[in-house]
């Protein structure tokens, strides 16, 4: 009997080896039923009464009277953040994102719960947190280095690069209350961005920074992201897209869902609107057939210069399948791209002209429709897009129930890098600022980009010339 408690221990022994080991190898944050409740108290008094009740009952073994309400800032939060992953934290204010930042962070203790961190970690939080304001910003480098774990000696190696990084010139020997916030910034990435961290923590940080340091940052993370893992929160589904590969997304504290940045950002951008604007109708099959495009033609034919620099683009049938939300006082029906002729096609060149038609189901009247799409990239980046309101201001457009809605959008086709793309399509009434979502629906229209001239950026501009002379 002794013998196999022995061996049963040996084997418990082994096994949390080897679970400590898969975590060390691959997992840089473990958040396990993470919560954090404070004591709100409705007058100081409350407070004092409280503390000596709580006394007392400790004395008689009693449970104390409550004076006071709890507020759950984070409720339960279970996630894991594997090495080298970019994960971005989406939520609207109040929905316990700097919290749970605070507690990975060791800044602040959860009520329950606990987080393992594999690494050292580099935060960027609260606005000149871990800065003495009365403190020089020479002496703050040193101070809030030594802090992420660097030696006197590693900090005199590191010094002139976190200083040219920060570039706040002759104000680093000044006292940091001083600066401006855009200067705090500077100062406090620069500083975690020489520390060596395994894990980099940013919290809004970005948004207070000039348009060249904010490049600079993003070109850092790049380059931090090649080697090792990133937590970071914004506001900007669109920042947050560009950067990460997974999204969390967090609501009353709670962890609402966590996956594929593109499909977490589509839900919490979801329940955004109805937030605002109230729930969505019942999303399904259109009540209505709409003509589909059957006569299509390869536009690639009317091209004799045959270049595998040319960019082809594959377009594919108008969908429903993609996620959509709204009240569905009117709906999008059908969509294709044509050329100028207004023939349907099924292949398209960057660079040449075409058009996206758009048919819209009126259910309910509409004071001012409003049509609009959006072209994103595989990451859910939005690469251009339009609506009808600034092109039709002061035009009346009042749409019954029963009406269709045909809108024609002419452009140019950018030139697209090699990859997949979706046209998300939209109705709305209202104005630009303010207006109810009548259907959202994401990847109505995909296409394909097969071959391309692009060497940089999300898009090439098809230029009109290009000279150059040598003398």
């Amino acid at each position: 009997m002794s013998s196999r408690k022995i061996a049963t221990e040996r084997n418990l022994e082994q096994l949390i080896d080897a679970q400590q080991a898969i975590f060390d190898d691959n997992v840089a944050i473990r958040v396990s039923h993470v919560s954090k409740v404070y004591q709100i108290y409705a007058s100081p008094k409350d407070r004092l009464k409280q503390a000596i009740l709580a006394r007392i009952s400790r004395v008689f073994g009693r449970t104390p009277k409550r004076y006071f309400r709890e507020f759950a800032a984070v409720q339960a939060a279970n996630f894991e953040i594997r090495k080298g992953e970019i994960v971005g934290i989406i939520g609207k204010n109040g929905s316990g994102k700097s919290t749970l930042l605070q507690i990975i962070c060791g800044t602040l203790y959860p009520t329950s719960g606990c987080v393992e961190i594999n690494g050292r970690v580099a935060a960027l939080l609260e606005l000149g947190s871990g800065f003495n304001p009365e403190f020089t910003g020479r002496e703050n480098v040193y101070m809030n280095a030594s802090i992420l774990g660097l030696t006197e000696a590693e900090i005199d190696l590191k010094y002139d690069d976190i200083v040219a990084f920060a570039d706040i010139g002759e104000f680093i020997d000044r006292p940091v209350k001083t600066y401006s916030s855009g200067m705090l910034v500077r100062l406090a990435f620069g500083v975690i961005a020489h520390v060596d961290a395994d894990i980099l923590v940013v919290d809004e940080a970005l948004s207070v920074g000039d348009a060249f340091f904010v490049q600079k940052c993003m070109r850092f993370l790049r380059s931090f992201m090649k080697t090792g893992t990133i937590l970071f929160v914004s506001h900007d589904t669109g920042a947050v897209l560009n950067l990460c590969n997974t999204a969390i997304w967090l609501q009353g504290g709670e962890v609402m869902a966590q996956g594929d940045a593109k499909q977490v950002t589509d839900c919490y951008l979801k329940t955004l609107y109805e937030s605002l604007q109230g729930g969505s109708g019942e999303i399904s099959p259109s009540p209505t057939q709409p003509s589909r495009v059957v006569a299509t033609r390869d536009m690639r034919l009317d091209f004799l210069n045959q270049t595998n620099l040319r960019n082809d683009i594959e377009l594919f049938e108008f969908s429903e399948q993609g996620t959509s939300f709204g009240k569905l006082g009117a709906r999008i029906s059908n969509a294709y791209i044509s050329d100028r002729n207004h023939q349907p096609l099924s292949w398209v060149v960057g660079g040449e002209a075409a058009e996206l038609h758009v048919e819209c189901s009126v259910f309910e009247s509409l004071r001012n429709p409003i049509v609009g799409f959006q072209v994103r990239d595989r990451l859910g980046q939005v690469i251009f897009g339009d609506n009808t309101y600034v092109a039709l201001l002061g035009q009346t457009l009042h749409a019954s129930a029963g009406n269709t809605i045909i809108v024609s959008f002419s452009f140019v086709m950018p030139v697209l890098p090699v990859g997949d793309y979706t046209v998300s399509l939209a109705i709305a009434d209202g104005t630009q600022d303010e207006h109810v979502q009548q259907h959202w629906l994401n990847d109505a229209i995909s296409f394909k980009s097969h071959s391309s001239s692009v060497s940089s950026g999300l898009m090439g501009i098809p230029m009109q010339e290009i000279h150059m002379v040598v003398r």
